[in-house]
């Protein structure tokens, strides 16, 4: 167990966005956030107390996440003498990024040294199956994105949060380091090996009462060069009865590909939803998650309603407006 309450590290993120893994962490468990570290240049801010790793450590804080999600996943030299330091201070270690803390030898000698722990939560515990297809009982929602980014795993814990609210039975599924350290469970699917990407996820949502939903949470998309195999995966694995679609509109490339424009919602819609099919020929789009944090309120709800006329499906800001009507629209299917 990764022992709680946790310091954020910030590190030197060129961007808030970079920082999505202290972000998620902040918006859907502040009550495990002590503060955050962040080094000089840092250009992301969770909107909660700057300290020191001593301050810290005397606000009882236990374990130093690292916050940041690089392209690429990896333990910036930068960040070594930081987490060392911390370390020697009395914090375990938490991370999910591809580049494993038990393979930095600094990192390792002083946890052995201290008797502090590394955690690896980008690591896959059990040995997955390969995919066999066959339709299990029970429900499943997966949100797609236009983008990287946009708001998948925040659509799908808002979600799940409302029809909890609604007694309906609902689980959050974990599919990425953000939503396992909030959770505490799920599967890093893009920790796994290719093969058996497709069998995780089935894996993962198995055979359950017929009104349960699994709420699985998006990874990549189909659009983006560098992340579309996870997409895949999730679509023929969850056998999804239910998408989501969703967007962030004010970009103006597609994270990390400054020549790629992302796609429309009607794209989106038309590739994701023939590609469930092959898997659940029942699957069928029934909402729109936009994330309009970039936006006015004036200008997200004339936005949202712009989509809405357009696309013939509810269109919500889930954080910022709530879930109620994403799930309506599920609770009909």
């Amino acid at each position: 167990m990764i022992r709680t309450p946790y310091l954020l590290f910030l590190g030197d993120a060129p961007d808030p966005l970079a920082a999505k893994v202290a972000q998620g962490i902040r918006d859907w468990r502040p009550d495990f956030c002590v503060g955050q570290l962040r080094l000089p240049g840092c250009k992301a801010d969770m909107r909660l107390p700057d300290m020191t790793l001593t301050d810290a450590r005397a606000a009882g804080a236990e374990t130093l996440v690292i916050g940041v999600a690089n392209r690429g996943g990896k333990i910036s030299p930068a960040w070594t003498e930081v987490l060392v330091a911390a370390l020697e201070a009395g914090f375990d270690l938490a991370s999910g990024l591809h580049t494993l803390l038990r393979d930095a030898p600094a990192l390792v000698e002083a946890a052995a040294r201290t008797g502090r722990t590394l955690h690896d939560v980008r690591v896959p515990s059990v040995e997955y199956p390969i995919a066999d297809g066959v339709k299990r009982t029970g429900k499943r929602c997966l949100a797609v994105g236009t983008d990287c980014s946009v708001g998948k795993m925040y659509t799908a814990i808002a979600m799940e949060a409302e029809m909890r609210n609604r007694d309906m039975s609902a689980t959050f599924r974990a599919t990425g380091q953000t939503g396992i350290l909030i959770t505490g469970d799920g599967v890093p699917l893009d920790a796994v090996i290719a093969d058996f990407m497709a069998g995780a996820v089935e894996w993962l949502t198995p055979d359950n009462d017929p009104d349960h939903w699994d709420l699985i949470e998006g990874q990549g998309s189909l659009f983006h060069v560098s992340y579309s195999g996870v997409t895949m995966a999730l679509i023929h694995g969850g056998q999804p009865d239910a998408l989501i679609l969703c967007d962030e509109p004010t970009r103006e490339h597609m994270r990390g590909l400054p020549t790629y424009t992302a796609p429309s919602l009607e794209v989106l819609r038309d590739t994701a939803l023939g590609l469930a099919q092959v898997a659940n020929p029942a699957c069928r789009v029934v909402g729109i998650s936009v994330n309009t944090q970039h936006m006015s309120e004036a200008d997200a709800l004339a936005h949202l309603a712009e989509v809405e006329a357009r696309m013939g499906l509810p269109a919500v800001d889930p954080y910022r407006q709530g879930a109620a009507r994403l799930v309506d629209a599920l609770a009909a299917v």
